[in-house]
């Protein structure tokens, strides 16, 4: 025999063995189809697969992002807006990753196109702006539990952009300035009641001491005299006046 034919059986199986292996990385497991039945999980590392009698499908198991498209929606208060927004998931069950839902990458795509629509066509545009990390939160729980079964876990959702038409632009901007004016008038007037509170509980408070009230007169006359005036006006103390009036009603008698 030559050494052609020696070779031939060894180069075989040497080929089928190299055929048959498969190198796995840390975050790669493979899926192993034993005569088109789900046989195990393998991985990582090396690992054999039988030629035309297993079949292996690799898996990652890292995050995944994926941006998730613009999206037209319109509010529960008709305001029409174009939303996009980011999404983080993995796969934590590659056998049901695989078996469970064809291509799990473009079914939780999808899913999540439809369910940020539906999620923000329930709220109201200042709910969309002002509310933002409690609508992540709630996509994020409605994905989690609708892929749950296809062994997909989404980690996170976050929105990024909600972009509106100049018109709503204006008008929203219009609103923030009616709302800075209706702020500065209450507390202009808060400022103005409890100024007249203030003065009302000094007014309260004079009237039980004479001797308050004349020091406030005295006090107020050292004021004006100490401005360059040319007319001078002197208050009179109530009790002058009403000193007048009984000596004017006694000579009238």
């Amino acid at each position: 025999m030559s050494l052609f034919q020696y070779l031939t059986p060894v180069l075989l199986v040497l080929a089928i063995f190299i055929a048959s292996v498969r190198v796995l990385k840390e975050y790669e497991r493979g899926v192993i189809f034993f005569l088109g039945r789900f046989q195990k999980v393998k991985g990582p590392g090396l690992i054999i697969v039988i030629p035309m009698i297993q079949k292996m499908v690799r898996v990652d198991l890292r995050v995944i992002t994926y941006d998730i498209p613009t999206q037209d929606l319109i509010s529960r208060d008709n305001v029409t807006v174009r939303v996009s927004a980011v999404l983080y998931f993995r796969v934590v069950d590659p056998e049901r990753a695989i078996i469970q839902v064809e291509q799990f990458f473009n079914a939780t795509n999808q899913l999540a196109q439809t369910t940020l629509r539906s999620v923000l066509g329930q709220h109201d545009l200042d709910e969309m702006l002002s509310q933002r990390d409690k609508l992540n939160t709630d996509i994020q729980n409605i994905l989690d539990e609708q892929t749950a079964s296809w062994g997909i876990k989404v980690t996170n959702v976050e929105i990024k952009h909600i972009d509106l038409n100049e018109s709503m632009i204006r008008a929203i901007a219009k609103q923030a300035e009616a709302e800075r004016e209706r702020r500065a008038k209450v507390i202009h007037a808060e400022g103005e009641l409890q100024a007249s509170e203030k003065l009302l509980q000094a007014a309260q408070m004079m009237s039980k001491n004479p001797q308050t009230l004349q020091l406030r007169y005295l006090q107020t006359l050292n004021d004006i005299s100490s401005e360059n005036a040319s007319t001078i006006v002197f208050p009179l103390p109530m009790e002058i006046l009403s000193a007048f009036q009984g000596k004017s009603s006694s000579e009238n008698a």
